[in-house]
């Protein structure tokens, strides 16, 4: 297997046995195959465990990690990316599903287009994979766009791992943490350009931590306060305006 344009997805694992055989089977399906799978098992309870192993076996070539205490996505993440050989890292969460020209596709735009980061529209299903809605990007995002209003879906992004740093990571929040990312690399690149295509199907389940609205809203005040350095004020004039924009955004793409 070439290293030199390998793929390193990301998959961290807290409770989705109900859907995870799903997401492996559409990473298996790729008609990209120069890919490996590093997941993180992100669960002090190992009765999971074996279960994931079995469906990792479908994978060629994998690594699992086992987490010795819960870390969450974010921290989960970065430990994946440690362990990751690829030139690029993409990012899948453990219930969301991929179409089977995903990494093929998106590695063309990117290298079209002479890009270390892009991502793209996706549809969103609901516990019993039936599409209740769809979301599409806009093909360019400046800072000023995506500190007003997170737009882009975690795991249809894939980057150049050389913008992976100790300053460009995801954080420990339990939601946002990949908002916190893109806001840091955004920085370092200007502008973030995505593909009109829908690559993914992203799983909406009530009662998950990205549909718990106080959640979101506390972490959401974490990310612009303590992380971001933004005055009080600052912070609640920003929260109030991602969360008036998320309701706009939900009001459009999902038939809830």
């Amino acid at each position: 297997m070439s290293k030199k344009n390998l793929v390193s997805i990301i998959i961290p694992y807290h409770k989705k046995k109900k859907y995870f055989a799903s997401t492996i089977n559409s990473i298996k399906s790729q008609t990209y195959k120069n890919f490996e799978v590093i997941l993180i098992y992100d669960d002090k309870n190992l009765e999971e465990l074996n279960f994931v192993k079995n469906q990792l076996k479908k994978i060629k070539k994998k690594k699992l990690i086992e987490n010795k205490k819960i870390l969450g996505p974010g921290l989960s993440r970065n430990k994946g990316i440690k362990n990751a050989k690829g030139k690029y890292l993409a990012f899948c969460d453990a219930d969301d599903i991929w179409s089977n020209n995903k990494l093929k596709i998106q590695l063309n735009f990117m290298k079209k287009n002479k890009l270390i980061f892009s991502h793209s529209n996706y549809n969103i299903i609901d516990s019993n994979n039936n599409k209740i809605g769809q979301f599409r990007i806009n093909p360019v995002i400046s800072y000023n766009d995506l500190i007003q209003s997170c737009d882009i879906g975690l795991s249809t992004v894939i980057i150049d791992k050389k913008l992976f740093s100790n300053k460009n990571k995801f954080c420990e929040l339990k939601t946002k943490e990949d908002y916190f990312l893109w806001l840091n690399i955004i920085k370092d690149i200007n502008l973030i350009y995505g593909i009109n295509k829908f690559l993914v199907s992203w799983r909406y389940t009530k009662g998950s931590l990205s549909d718990s609205f106080f959640q979101k809203l506390s972490d959401a005040y974490k990310l612009y306060h303590y992380y971001k350095k933004f005055s009080i004020i600052k912070s609640i004039f920003y929260v109030t305006r991602l969360s008036f924009k998320a309701l706009i955004k939900k009001t459009k793409i999902y038939n809830l």
